[in-house]
């Protein structure tokens, strides 16, 4: 049997826009009760708190709040990130310590913050890395460390919290989305490109947190048919 997440409480980083807006748009059809954590405001309605997940301390101060606003956690989602392509020597430190600091010590942040409601719901979380996380490129230092670190840190998460806690690890790859558009033109996926729409990939994600307890999604890797960075 599968959780009913009708009336749960489920908090989304990065749920303003991309895979966590359309997570947002999931729990919301679900039934259950969707709180984002982002920069920017999400769709009308949905609770929010503005969080950099750059600053780890207020990102877990950020959580704790919204945990206390929703009566507990059912659920969570890091899906927030963001890259910056280049190579090594051309991007320079602070932002090569923000792309790591967002995608992966955010996500630890708000994991840690969120555990205590967390195990008391017997809830789950999914973590979003990348297939980038587990197959690198050239002009992806900080993206590829950042999501191989998310792989590693959801992997020990699961063994440390096997009984208590479900732990899924989404290994996405590329979605019609937003994250993209700010990167150089050649950066930027071609005219050609294959990628998902990011709603099949937000299914994903509620199959994971709809499994009862007892019962984890350990890993799902979701990505078009022909992606390019998988295998």
């Amino acid at each position: 049997m599968s959780r009913d997440l009708n009336g749960s409480a489920v908090l989304v980083t990065g749920g303003s826009s991309g895979l966590g807006a359309a997570v947002v748009t999931a729990v919301t059809k679900a039934g259950g009760r969707p709180y984002v954590l982002d920069r920017q405001p999400p769709a009308d309605g949905v609770p929010w708190v503005e969080c950099d997940l750059g600053n780890t301390r207020a990102a877990e101060a950020a959580t704790r709040r919204v945990a206390e606003q929703a009566g507990g956690l059912t659920g969570l989602v890091t899906a927030a990130g963001m890259d910056v392509p280049g190579k090594l020597a051309d991007i320079d430190g602070a932002t090569w310590d923000r792309i790591v600091g967002i995608n992966l010590l955010g996500t630890a942040a708000v994991v840690r913050a969120a555990l205590p409601h967390l195990e008391r719901a017997h809830g789950t979380v999914v973590t979003v890395a990348s297939t980038l996380g587990i197959k690198a490129v050239s002009d992806a230092t900080a993206y590829c460390a950042a999501k191989f670190g998310v792989v590693g840190f959801t992997r020990a998460l699961a063994a440390e919290l096997a009984g208590r806690v479900g732990v899924t690890l989404l290994i996405p790859g590329g979605m019609r989305t937003a994250f993209f558009d700010d990167r150089d033109e050649q950066y930027k996926p071609g005219p050609d490109a294959i990628l998902n729409d990011p709603a099949d990939t937000a299914a994903a994600v509620m199959f994971a947190l709809a499994q009862p307890p007892g019962c984890a999604v350990r890993e799902l890797v979701v990505c078009a048919e022909q992606e390019s960075s998988y295998p």
